[in-house]
């Protein structure tokens, strides 16, 4: 399965989010899944299948219990891939920094003048 097929489900990018804060075990993920989503233990079982098999997802197991975790090799592949369209956002996004930046600056002055 192609990186941005597994990417492009949204209950699969939101257990990569859960995972991206650290370790979870498998009943947590569907607890939090289940609740968001309104899916079943089964389906959630299959996204975690889905995100294993094409290695966005690691499992180990710690007695009865299988913790998850983010596997940053593919996300780095991703990351490389998306390398050739940053110039279509990164301008705008500095252009739009600058202006924020420039915004504080000017409230900041506004402010000093009104305080007496």
């Amino acid at each position: 399965m192609h990186a941005f097929d597994v990417l492009g489900d949204p209950v699969r990018r939101r257990i990569l989010e859960l995972l991206a804060g650290g370790e979870m075990t498998s009943g947590g993920i569907c607890e939090v899944i289940r609740a968001e989503f309104g899916i079943s233990q089964p389906a959630v079982s299959q996204h975690l299948k889905v995100l294993r098999d094409s290695g966005f997802a690691t499992v180990r197991p710690e007695g009865t219990r299988r913790l998850y975790a983010v596997d940053p090799v593919p996300l780095r592949e991703v990351d490389q891939w998306l390398d050739g369209f940053r110039r279509f956002w990164t301008p705008p996004l500095a252009a739009l920094a600058t202006e924020l930046a420039r915004g504080r600056r000017e409230r900041r002055r506004d402010d000093d003048r009104r305080t007496p």
